[in-house]
């Protein structure tokens, strides 16, 4: 024990003196997480299961942030990075793999004849942002969705926001999802302004009352380009993304994360018409033809069309989605799993019906003690996850539900909780848009 205590905390003391916040992206340092009982560092991953530096296996919903959809280290996928790199990694010349890929894409992509590829999800929807500028003339900016684009046209209205020029402030508008009113409010808000309309398909929450259609509409009334953030959604709901899914059509697609299953690679895709306008800006990088990557990601799509791993993902997120509601209705605690199969989030409420940080905590803290590995933000399933991997993660469950029944009340989950309760990474410093009565 003294042996593991020394290795992950040694090696987040010398993260503290050499890299801030301790690792190179907020979501994963251990202030997200109840830190004192989570792991801080990994050492190496196979299949749904990660090892820490200390030795111990957990079963991974958190996957890499999102972005592991085949599974961790999947041998198949490595062995076409490893034959990629017998011939090279980055040339001083395009590669065949860059028209391969863009093929592939266009091939089963809605609404795609060419394609950008990038290294982030946050450079895939800047890039589609500044060719919509480029197109439309008008700067203003109408965003619905989660984050997670972190440059400045969308990092000015969060808490994090220094060192953004304050411009940037005034040109975006937020709207939220399922209030088609508040978008727009947000057009009457700035008449011939808004060329841009940034929308994440979905989060949590189901698209109500054609939600989605009617974005597309407001956008083809206002001359506006409707750019689809799927960094999340793409090749986890769909293979052909959620627009193939919820059946809406987009100017810009952008992708990355689950398309890659982990290597660092993200894509912007539309019709000719749109993405012609890339030839006249600058939206370029030494690494976007990186080979290994781009290889990889060829093998990860052909994969998924050729075993159906999305259909087993949602099958194994309605299993873990179903069990762990029926656990909880059936012990009459209110910590249940909201969203998709495909992408959920736990949601916990004391018996006043208001929503518990520290009961939430204490879950989290127990699963992860019995090798189960959930953040505070979102639950992803892998083609890697089994049956076998569902079942432990529900007995683990039950067992914390049976313990809160017979032993705790409201007041005392704080009192349970032997590390921090995860820290807010980020606020909103910009507010919604809602229509106003005239």
């Amino acid at each position: 024990m003294d042996r593991e205590i020394i290795n992950s905390n040694y090696l987040k003391e010398r993260a503290q003196k050499v890299i801030p916040h301790l690792t190179q992206t907020f979501s994963r340092a251990a202030p997200a997480f109840v830190e004192g009982v989570y792991p801080v560092y990994a050492e190496k991953a196979k299949g749904s299961w990660f090892t820490d530096v200390d030795g111990n296996k957990y079963i991974d919903y958190l996957l890499g942030l999102g972005p592991i959809t085949l599974g961790y280290n999947y041998e198949p996928m490595n062995q076409a990075i490893i034959n990629q790199l017998k011939n090279g990694i980055l040339f001083s010349l395009p590669h065949k793999t860059e028209v391969e890929l863009s093929e592939l894409l266009c091939k089963i992509i809605p609404n795609t004849d060419m394609v950008k590829l990038e290294k982030s999800g946050s450079n895939a929807v800047t890039g589609a942002v500044r060719a919509s500028r480029a197109i439309t003339k008008k700067d203003h900016i109408a965003y619905c969705g989660s984050g997670g684009v972190w440059h400045d046209w969308y990092a000015a209205s969060i808490s994090r926001n220094d060192g953004v020029p304050k411009f940037n402030e005034k040109l975006i508008n937020l709207f939220d999802y399922n209030d088609h009113e508040g978008l727009e409010q947000i057009f009457e808000d700035f008449p011939n302004q808004i060329g841009t309309i940034v929308l994440e398909p979905t989060v949590y929450e189901k698209p109500n009352e054609n939600f989605l259609k009617k974005v597309r509409k407001i956008a083809d009334q206002n001359n506006a380009v409707l750019i689809l953030d799927e960094i999340v959604t793409g090749f986890r709901f769909d293979i052909g993304g959620a627009q193939k899914y919820f059946d809406i059509k987009g100017d810009f697609m952008c992708f990355g994360k689950g398309m890659g299953n982990g290597l660092p690679i993200s894509a912007i895709t539309g019709k000719s018409e749109f993405m012609k306008i890339f030839d006249k800006l600058w939206v370029s990088s030494t690494n976007g033809s990186e080979t290994l990557s781009i290889a990889g990601t060829i093998f990860v799509i052909n994969e998924m069309k050729n075993k159906n791993t999305i259909s087993h993902c949602w099958e194994m997120g309605k299993t873990l989605f179903d069990g762990w509601n029926k656990i909880s209705n059936n012990y009459g605690i209110n910590a249940k799993m909201y969203g998709y199969p495909i992408r959920m989030t736990l949601r916990c409420y004391n018996s006043k019906n208001v929503e518990s940080s520290t009961m939430k905590a204490f879950i989290l803290q127990e699963m992860v003690k019995q090798g189960i590995f959930i953040s505070s933000g979102p639950t992803f399933l892998s083609y890697s996850h089994s049956l076998n991997d569902i079942q432990k993660t529900l007995d683990a469950f039950e067992n914390i539900c049976k313990f809160i029944k017979e032993n705790l009340t409201d007041d005392e989950f704080e009192k349970k909780l032997e590390g921090e309760i995860p820290k807010t990474i980020y606020s909103n410093t910009t507010k919604s848009t809602k229509k106003r009565i005239k």
